[in-house]
């Protein structure tokens, strides 16, 4: 009896899956090899932010620089900057004090440049001519004989104006800024356009407004906050204040087959835990906007999706290959025909354009 019923739950699982996995088009697109032309004997580290400015210029944030000393030591952080055919053009900061561990990398709407870097807790924002203009969050003292951050349980209380390994930022239409924080915080945290502290809201935890790693953030034209809530594998959407509006998830299993680039194929909770899983999230400027979704490592895909949460297509997979990702850290859509995306795993950034 008990393997009957066994059985017929494992057919119901498999009929839900192939209905999601009819129920979204494989979107047709290109790679294009070889898009960043960087100077002779230069090469990325994990490639962890991309983004475009106004005049299609891409900036890489990449976790490459010192090479020297143990492998928890050096700084892992360099901002790139390359024209719209891919030619390099200029290293923004080098040597900068706040760059510890590149996460990050945001163009706001006067073609600013800002910086999120997990591992100094900053988010820097530097000028078009890549002069830093402000600086938010207090990277640890050298001098002090504090390590990385712990991960306590309860977690330690939040302080204004102060970040625990931030991941993003995005800007509503009054160019208030929005700072997911992050890894240790688990919260959003909101500053006036003139870089005034207003609040911050959410805590640990899976209910409504409660956060576990919140990974990307994004927002639309009518300012709703989207929050890439990776640990709990959703999307939570906000209005400017904070409220919780709503939530959705991702939910299209993997095809089968698929290899992880890195470690062994999941399985049980560890798979559903990564499905759909919000490791990065962009959403497309205009008045028809959608948004494009990275999942993690595994099974390592890129979601089309429309604002209400519906899934209107699917590229890639886990591999090592043009047109596939591994680890899709961070994605730039200037347009719903072209996005780049970034990737820690295959140390790379693919500029995608779909047919």
């Amino acid at each position: 009896m008990r393997r009957w019923l066994l059985c017929a739950v494992c057919c119901v699982y498999a009929s839900m899956f192939a209905t999601a996995q009819q129920a979204v088009p494989e979107l047709q697109f290109d790679s294009i090899p070889h898009f960043l032309n960087l100077p002779s004997g230069m090469n990325l580290g994990e490639a962890s932010g991309v983004a475009v400015n106004s005049k299609g210029h891409v900036f890489v944030f990449t976790r490459s620089n010192s090479a020297g000393g143990p492998a928890y030591g050096p700084a892992a952080a360099q901002l790139l900057e390359f024209g719209p055919k891919g030619e390099f053009i200029r290293e923004i900061g080098k040597g900068l004090y706040g760059w510890s561990f590149a996460h990050t990398v945001r163009i706001d709407r006067d073609d600013n440049i800002w910086a999120v870097d997990k591992g100094s807790d900053l988010v820097v924002k530097f000028d078009q001519q890549g002069r830093v203009m402000e600086v938010y969050g207090r990277r640890k003292e050298s001098s002090e004989a504090e390590g990385p951050w712990e991960h306590p349980n309860p977690p330690l209380p939040h302080i204004n104006g102060l970040f625990r390994q931030p991941t993003d930022i995005a800007w509503d239409s009054q160019g208030n800024a929005y700072i997911s924080d992050g890894y240790i915080n688990s919260r959003v945290a909101k500053y006036t356009r003139k870089g005034d502290w207003v609040k911050s809201w959410g805590e640990k935890g899976s209910g409504p407004g409660q956060f576990n790693t919140p990974h990307a953030i994004a927002i639309d034209r009518n300012d709703r906050v989207y929050v890439g809530d990776r640990g709990n594998r959703r999307i939570q959407v906000f209005d400017a204040d904070g409220s919780f509006l709503r939530q959705f998830t991702i939910d299209v299993p993997p095809p089968a087959g698929l290899v992880p680039v890195n470690g062994n194929t999941p399985t049980g909770a560890a798979l559903a835990a990564g499905i759909g899983a919000p490791n990065s999230v962009c959403i497309t400027p205009g008045v028809n906007q959608v948004m494009f979704v990275g999942e993690l490592a595994y099974p390592g895909r890129i979601f089309k999706v429309s604002l209400d949460g519906k899934v209107l297509g699917v590229i890639g997979g886990a591999g090592r290959q043009l047109k596939q990702f591994a680890g899709p850290h961070q994605i730039a859509c200037p347009s719903e025909r072209e996005i780049y995306v970034a990737e820690t795993f295959n140390w790379r950034v693919q500029k995608v354009v779909f047919r």
